[in-house]
C-alpha cells in the first residue's frame, strides 16, 4: 500500500509526536508514503472567515499538487481539519461547478490546474481502519498492550459534516484498532462529542466546560487517545482549568491513536514522540516503561 501524505501546519509544530508517530508505524507496517511537495496550509478554520474563495482555493492548491503524482494515489491526511477542508473543496467542485473558474484562476498563477474533484482524500483513521484494518494491526503487535484501558476520541471533524468511513453519533472504527494492540476500551459516552475548539481561547467558560466534560467522563481510563491535533491540545493542555471547574482531579495521559500503536509495535516511546506529549501521567509512563517491555 501507498499514499500521498499531506501533513498540514499542525503536524510540523505543535502536533510533530503525531506525525512522528504516524510515519513511524507506516514504516513498521511496510506502507509508503510520499509527501505532497511544495504542499502549503489548508486554510484551517480562519480562512472562510476571511475570505471563501481562499478557503478553497488554499486546499485545491493542495489537491493539484497531488495531482500531478502519476500513480493517482490517495491523499492521507491526519489532521482532521486538514481532512475536512481537502475533502470539502473536492465535494463542492462535484456540486458547484459554478465554483471552478474563480479557483482556476487563482491557481493558474502558478501554472496549476485541478482536474475533476482531485485525488480521494483520507483521513488517517479511514485509511488504518478500511485499508490496514485491525487484523493487520494484530499481527504487527509484538508487545500487546494488555495493562492499558483507552478511551477513543474522535472529535468532530473526521466525522462531520461528511460520514465517509464511519457513523458520526456512535463511531466504533477506533474501537477494533485498539482491541487490536490488547488494550482494553474504555466505554464512555464521549467518543464523538465535541471538545470545543478554539472556544477555549474566545468563549473559555464554554470551552473548559466541554473538556472538563470529556476529560471527566474518561475516568478509569489510563489514556485517551485522539486523530486530531486540536483534540490533543485541548485535551491535554487545559486539564488543570478542567479540574477546577469540575472541583476534583481530571489529570489523565492524552496520546495520539499512532503512538499506541507504535508502543504495541514495540517501538520506543521516544521514536514516537511521546517526549513532545504534554500530559503523561506517571502511572501511564510505568507501564510503557523500557522495563515493562523487557518483561513483557
Amino acid at each position: 500500500m501507498a499514499y500521498l501524505y499531506y501533513p498540514g501546519c499542525s503536524l510540523t509544530g505543535t502536533a510533530r509526536d503525531y506525525d512522528i508517530s504516524t510515519r513511524a508505524i507506516m514504516r513498521g507496517l511496510g506502507i509508503e508514503l510520499t509527501e505532497i511537495t511544495d504542499w502549503t496550509c489548508c486554510g484551517a478554520s480562519a480562512a472562510d472567515a476571511v475570505d471563501p474563495l481562499l478557503s478553497l482555493s488554499l486546499p485545491a492548491r493542495n489537491l493539484a499538487l497531488a495531482q500531478q503524482n502519476r500513480n493517482a494515489l490517495d491523499i492521507m491526511a491526519p489532521c482532521s481539519a486538514c481532512y475536512l477542508n481537502l475533502l470539502k473543496v473536492s465535494r463542492k467542485l462535484s456540486r458547484r461547478p459554478d465554483l471552478r473558474p474563480a479557483i482556476d484562476e487563482v491557481l493558474a498563477t502558478e501554472q496549476l490546474k485541478l482536474s475533476g474533484s482531485g485525488p480521494r482524500v483520507r483521513h488517517l483513521l479511514d485509511v488504518m481502519s478500511q485499508d490496514i484494518g485491525a487484523a493487520a494491526i494484530a499481527n504487527a503487535v509484538s508487545r500487546p498492550l494488555s495493562d492499558l484501558t483507552i478511551a477513543p476520541y474522535y472529535g468532530c471533524q473526521c466525522l462531520r459534516p461528511y460520514p465517509v468511513f464511519d457513523d458520526p453519533e456512535t463511531p466504533t472504527t477506533m474501537t477494533d484498532l485498539i482491541a487490536a494492540t490488547g488494550a482494553g476500551v474504555h466505554r464512555w459516552t464521549q467518543a464523538a462529542r465535541c471538545c470545543g475548539a478554539a472556544n477555549v481561547n474566545i468563549h473559555a467558560v464554554a470551552g473548559i466546560t466541554r473538556i472538563a466534560s470529556i476529560l471527566d467522563d474518561a475516568r478509569g481510563a489510563d489514556a485517551i487517545a485522539t486523530v486530531c491535533p486540536m483534540c490533543q491540545i485541548n485535551l491535554e493542555a487545559y486539564q488543570k482549568q478542567a479540574a477546577a471547574r469540575l472541583g476534583r482531579d481530571a489529570t489523565i495521559s492524552i496520546i495520539y491513536l499512532p503512538q499506541l500503536i507504535g508502543l504495541s509495535m514495540d517501538i520506543t516511546p521516544e521514536q514516537l514522540g511521546l517526549d513532545l506529549n504534554l500530559s503523561l501521567t506517571a502511572a501511564f509512563q510505568a507501564k510503557i516503561s523500557p522495563a515493562k517491555r523487557s518483561d513483557g
